[in-house]
């Protein structure tokens, strides 16, 4: 649990160096790269303590799956709250697919 919390974290700090300069397009580009860099920075410090504590529970690629599920949730809560932009069906559509390749990498054959 203490993984996905660090996850959680680390994308809350990526999603906004990532897309919320896109609020801010009047703002120089170099400004942008700049906060963002600083913001990514702090993601770090949660996202490597968040692979390296989850390593001794996860594989590799279930930590990465473990992440984009991560990565979508906080992304829509995002988008919609901060962004304001629509969720449309073909997002959650293809969203879903992507839980389903989650399925794929846990399911124990």
């Amino acid at each position: 649990m203490r993984t996905i919390i660090l996850l959680t974290v680390s994308n809350v700090f990526m999603t906004f160096a990532w897309y919320g300069h896109l609020k801010y397009k009047n703002s120089p580009l170099w400004k942008a790269i700049l906060v963002s860099w600083s913001i990514a920075f702090i993601e770090y410090c949660f996202q490597v303590p968040a692979n390296r504590l989850g390593h001794y529970q996860f594989s590799a690629a279930q930590l990465k799956a473990i992440q984009e599920v991560v990565t979508l949730v906080v992304f829509c809560f995002f988008s919609l709250i901060y962004l304001r932009e629509d969720l449309k069906w073909n997002y959650v559509v293809g969203f879903f697919m992507i839980l389903g390749a989650v399925f794929f990498v846990f399911k124990k054959w």
